[in-house]
């Protein structure tokens, strides 16, 4: 079967450069690895394909041969295989190309931290978590510091994390020699896979600590004091460095993240930095103007309670908003301040007492109306508008098609 082109495989143009070449195939391996892959046998094959056709172009020498001659000239003759196969001194095992081309990234792409190739049975930082955690608008208005329980692993204080029983030690796994990971032949490759024996640890305990069962850590609440800042919002997160799982074999913690949500208030309503609130205004004061009591939270020891002064024009209406400036949310990461917008809703007086009604009638009839609109003066104005608008005297007007 024809092997397909190197370019081809690396999906770059024949042009590119060294950099270019090596960014291709940093992409292409980080997808097809075989352990990304669960040990796929057709990831293994487009691995050593893509490896392959960087070992040949990333060489110079290689390269320009296999240009002028295409795959003969490097395999077995020219240029000799890339893998050593007709005795060129190319590599020997697929990892070593990897290796070599992410450096320090290769342990960070596969569950290390750096340092290239980190053995299995060597210190392995602990799981980062996630806490849910509902606060009040109160406390996001003026920041809180509270306490929660995060539930996580930590290290097992019997057997100091070995996970063997005081008194005794874990030994090296005689199978990987406490590298965590055996090499497998598979024609001219090598293929590293976790020891079976013992899973990755690079260790045997022969007899496990009673406490964690062998494990080295153990499952329990733990106690943290969280500072939340004033002006936070939902979905707002806080990360707590090192308050995560706990590391295996020395390792250091994960972190913790704790993702807000703001409580639904009864009273306000936030949007943005701008919190919304309805005030119930007497029919008296939204016809003549006046003064009413709206809640705020701007107080130091708020408790929700208490006020803000709001100045309401004659003649204001239901839906009518006041916005007083800077009694809002804080700027989670600033000095600024939303509003407090104000809402009016003009209430109608029920139960009225015979003098009152009658009051309101005198009302009523000062702006010309009657309880009676037809007996009215503005009966006679509609009248009249309506004749002006349709033709015709008043009490008949014309119909209109």
């Amino acid at each position: 079967m024809a092997q397909r082109d190197y370019y081809e495989i690396l999906g770059v143009e024949r042009t590119i450069d060294a950099a270019g070449l090596k960014s291709a195939y940093r992409k292409l391996a980080m997808v097809h690895h075989p352990d990304r892959n669960g040990g796929s046998e057709e990831s293994l094959a487009q691995f050593k394909e893509i490896s392959e056709a960087y070992t040949v172009l990333s060489d110079d020498q290689k390269r320009a041969a296999y240009d002028r001659y295409g795959h003969a000239g490097v395999n077995g003759g020219a240029g000799g295989d890339p893998f050593g196969r007709g005795g060129g001194q190319g590599f020997h095992d697929i990892n070593d190309i990897f290796s070599q081309v992410f450096g320090d990234a290769f342990g960070d792409a596969f569950g290390g931290r750096g340092g290239g190739r980190q053995q299995q049975g060597g210190p392995r930082r602990g799981s980062d978590l996630r806490y849910d955690l509902e606060i009040t608008l109160e406390q996001a208005y003026k920041g809180a510091e509270v306490e929660i329980a995060v539930p996580t692993t930590m290290t097992c204080e019997v057997c100091d994390g070995s996970g063997a029983k005081a008194g005794t030690k874990p030994t090296i796994c005689s199978s990987c020699g406490g590298a965590g990971r055996v090499r497998q032949a598979n024609g001219f490759f090598q293929v590293e896979r976790t020891c079976p024996r013992c899973g990755g640890s690079g260790e045997m305990i022969a007899d496990p600590c009673g406490t964690c069962h062998g494990h080295g850590q153990v499952r329990k609440n733990r106690q943290l004091s969280l500072k939340i800042p004033a002006g936070v919002d939902d979905g707002s997160r806080i990360r707590l460095s090192g308050e995560g799982e706990a590391g295996q074999r020395g390792g250091p913690r994960g972190d913790l993240y704790v993702f807000l949500s703001v409580h639904d208030h009864e009273l306000f309503e936030r949007d943005n930095l701008d919190l919304l609130v309805t005030v119930p205004v007497p029919m008296t004061v939204a016809a003549l103007g006046g003064v009413v009591d709206a809640p705020c939270l701007v107080s130091e020891a708020c408790d929700g309670k208490c006020k803000a002064t709001v100045e309401v024009p004659a003649g204001a209406q239901t839906g009518k908003t006041i916005r007083i400036k800077g009694k809002g949310m804080p700027h989670l990461n600033g000095r600024q301040r939303g509003d407090l917008v104000v809402e009016l809703f003009v209430e109608t007086p029920t139960d009225l007492t015979p003098r009152q009604k009658e009051l309101m009638q005198e009302l009523a009839a000062s702006f010309g109306e009657s309880q009676n609109p037809r007996n009215s003066s503005f009966a006679g104005k509609a009248k009249r508008f309506w004749a002006d608008i349709l033709g015709g005297d008043a009490d008949n007007p014309k119909e209109t098609a």
